[in-house]
């Protein structure tokens, strides 16, 4: 028996520390489904060989949410990646959360479900957990805009979801006032606001807002300028304050970005097809930073967005 008692008690501490550092939490939506806090963002995916490899790479490690997007042109090996993990049972199809959004170029009403329709096809699946409006703007395929009020566009999301080809819908890019708009003439408030968010970016009065009326925030472009960016950064990547940080916890200086986003309860979403980041990025479940250190990363705030 006490032989038995041990290797539970073994059992119990390695599956505690697989669940501190792999499979993140999930945070409750306004709509009553859950989503991951962190997860792998595919923005710029255009290696291809490497797609299906860092989907692989993502779940094995413990991510469950991934993030795509029409506009990246890469839900087809996205979709493929997500077959995979599934057939070889990494996963079932309901362990995950996956994420696209409808470009700029289908938000007519009538445009909507038949847009998601063709991401559905591209990505092998019936549904996906969470479609986004990626912009308020409406132009057409050239880029040119057009006179289309994305009120009417949250119109047809809502019959996206009511024909459960999405779980949730929700908006990314919107300011306060846009979303308010949308609330006030719709059925159904967006249950996420993905936006821009990083140390040099903080927006804390729009995230501040989106609490407000109960929508999750989550993080696109999470490391900012602490990453290469072309023309130049705005940022010391080794200031000491922040590294300072990172090795009081023994981590890396992204991984203390994680952390301070994951602290302000924001879902970051970082990009990677590097296997050892990819499970770096994911290993933040296994501390906490204080109030102060918080304020600290929340210093380097400039309002500068990296589109700019």
């Amino acid at each position: 028996m006490k032989i038995l008692l041990a290797v539970v008690a073994i059992f119990a501490v390695f599956s505690t520390i697989s669940a501190l550092q792999g499979k993140a939490p999930t945070k409750q939506l306004n709509d009553g489904n859950h989503i991951p806090t962190l997860g792998l963002g595919t923005f710029g995916f255009q290696d291809i060989p490497k797609i299906r490899k860092a989907i692989w790479d993502a779940v094995e490690v413990g991510y469950r949410h991934i993030d795509t997007a029409a506009l990246y042109g890469n839900e087809e090996e996205i979709g493929k990646g997500i077959a995979d993990v599934i057939k070889q049972g990494l996963v079932k199809r309901e362990d995950l959360f996956i994420t696209t959004k409808l470009w700029n170029d289908k938000h007519a009403r009538n445009q909507v479900v038949p847009a998601l329709r063709e991401s559905l096809r591209k990505l092998g699946l019936e549904y996906v957990d969470l479609y986004l409006i990626h912009s308020p703007e409406a132009t057409d395929a050239q880029g040119n805009t057009l006179d289309i009020d994305f009120v009417e566009t949250w119109q047809g999301m809502e019959e996206a979801k009511t024909l459960g080809l999405t779980r949730s819908i929700g908006v990314s890019n919107f300011e306060t006032e846009q979303i308010d708009k949308i609330v006030k003439n719709s059925n159904i408030v967006p249950a996420v606001n993905q936006i821009e968010i990083h140390p040099s970016n903080t927006r804390e009065k729009q995230v501040a807002d989106c609490f407000e009326r109960g929508i999750v925030v989550v993080a696109y472009s999470p490391f900012g300028f602490f990453v290469s960016r072309n023309g130049g950064s705005i940022v010391n990547k080794n200031d000491p304050k922040i590294v300072n940080i990172a090795d009081k916890y023994r981590k890396s200086v992204n991984q203390v970005i994680l952390r301070y986003e994951l602290d302000r309860d924001l879902i970051p979403i970082p990009k990677s097809t590097n296997r050892q980041r990819i499970q770096e990025n994911i290993n933040v479940f296994d501390f906490q930073l204080t109030d102060d250190e918080i304020a600290t990363i929340g210093s380097f705030n400039q309002n500068k967005s990296i589109f700019d």
